[in-house]
């Protein structure tokens, strides 16, 4: 008779033909591998992962349109006006504000020296050597400060850098999209899993999209109000760049705050930075910080913690664009290493914002002949 522990000895044996830790090695050293040359070609892989994102954001539209009988050219190239148009009016809408705000900084020289010099005399009345306050205000350079406000803005328009280019891929995407459905159904009858991972990555991106989509106009809106309510310069643009950073998880909205607190406090000082600071605090505190993170969780699925090391991830090897799209990047990742595996499927719980414990297991049943003797 056949031990039970051989049989299972020799399976193992059979499955694992190397030493697992030999695995786990391996494994990791494609891993950097395959990060160092997402990394070195990012100017092309950004795009490509940007004109995938909005694809499947806007692919239920001409299935929509489809079962409304609308004929399947006509629902293709309403998806393509509809994508086009959106990342067209971002650009114009941030190119425009660009091209103002350069016009309007140079108005501010004057006031930022004032702010030094009343700065300096602050200093100096509290009992600070002048030489070492003007050391210390020295470092402090109008060109410097005010490099980061367009600093912000270019690395938001850089996001589209590449757009004649993600505009011809989304042109293909979406003609290749127009099969996905049947393409699809004929994956699940051959690989279900492979179809189940590919689905979940989508729904789960879409769904992502639509929150901070939403959550993202409340707080443009709000903020833009707040902001003309205040008398700061340029409202509209600093709502369109809340709504642009809002994609940007846990630490969008300190983006988005640094340029109008900056010209709050050459317009009206200190106290009218400070309100800035507050309103903006309590505004995206509330929205971004609170609600949107329970509906961002539900979801896609994941923990905080795993969405902000994601968003360091990403903007890393991407830039600012892998900032925006850290979210549906690390569901892709996700189902193409782990949704797609029975075996790996388990990460998911230590991923996840709020597992569930897994189905119990039912006992096995005695075997026949203890029936018997019972």
């Amino acid at each position: 008779m056949t031990d039970p522990q051989d049989i299972s000895g020799a399976a193992s044996a059979t499955r694992w033909s190397m030493p697992r830790g030999l695995i786990v090695i391996l494994g990791l050293a494609a891993l950097v591998v395959t990060v160092a040359g997402i990394q070195v070609a990012a100017s092309i892989v950004g795009p490509i992962f940007l004109a995938l994102m909005l694809t499947v954001a806007v692919h239920p539209l001409p299935e929509w349109l489809h079962r409304k009988g609308v004929p399947g050219w006509i629902a293709t190239i309403a998806a393509i006006l509809v994508v086009n148009g959106i990342i067209l009016v971002l650009v114009l809408s941030l190119a425009l504000s660009v091209a103002q705000l350069a016009t309007l900084l140079p108005e501010y020289a004057d006031d930022f020296t004032a702010l030094i010099d009343s700065a300096q005399s602050f200093l100096n009345s509290n009992g600070v050597n002048s030489t070492d306050a003007q050391t210390l205000l020295s470092q402090v350079d109008y060109s410097k400060v005010f490099g980061l406000v367009e600093g912000i803005l270019q690395a938001m328009l850089g996001v589209f850098s590449n757009l004649l280019f993600v505009l011809a891929l989304l042109l293909f995407m979406a003609v290749d999209g127009s099969s996905y459905g049947s393409r699809m159904r004929i994956v699940t009858q051959m690989r279900p899993e492979i179809a189940t991972a590919l689905s979940a990555f989508s729904v789960g991106t879409r769904k992502y999209l639509i929150v901070s989509t939403v959550f993202g106009l409340i707080v443009a809106v709000i903020d833009t109000g707040a902001l003309w309510a205040l008398g700061i310069p340029l409202p509209v643009l600093w709502g369109l760049l809340s709504f642009i950073t809002n994609y940007i998880p846990n630490v969008g909205f300190i983006l988005g705050l640094v340029p109008p607190a900056l010209l709050a406090l050459l317009q009206g000082g200190p106290g009218l930075m400070l309100t800035v600071i507050v309103v903006y605090s309590v505004i995206n505190v509330i929205i971004q910080s609170v609600i949107q993170p329970k509906f961002v969780g539900d979801a896609v699925g994941l923990s905080v913690t795993f969405t902000f090391l994601s968003l360091v991830f990403w903007t890393w090897i991407l830039g600012p664009l892998g900032a925006i799209l850290a979210i549906p990047l690390t569901l892709m990742a996700k189902a193409l290493l782990i949704d797609i595996d029975p075996s790996t499927r388990w990460v998911n719980t230590i991923l996840s914002s709020a597992p569930t414990p897994p189905a119990p297991v039912p006992a096995p049943a005695p075997p026949r002949h203890e029936k018997e003797e019972s």
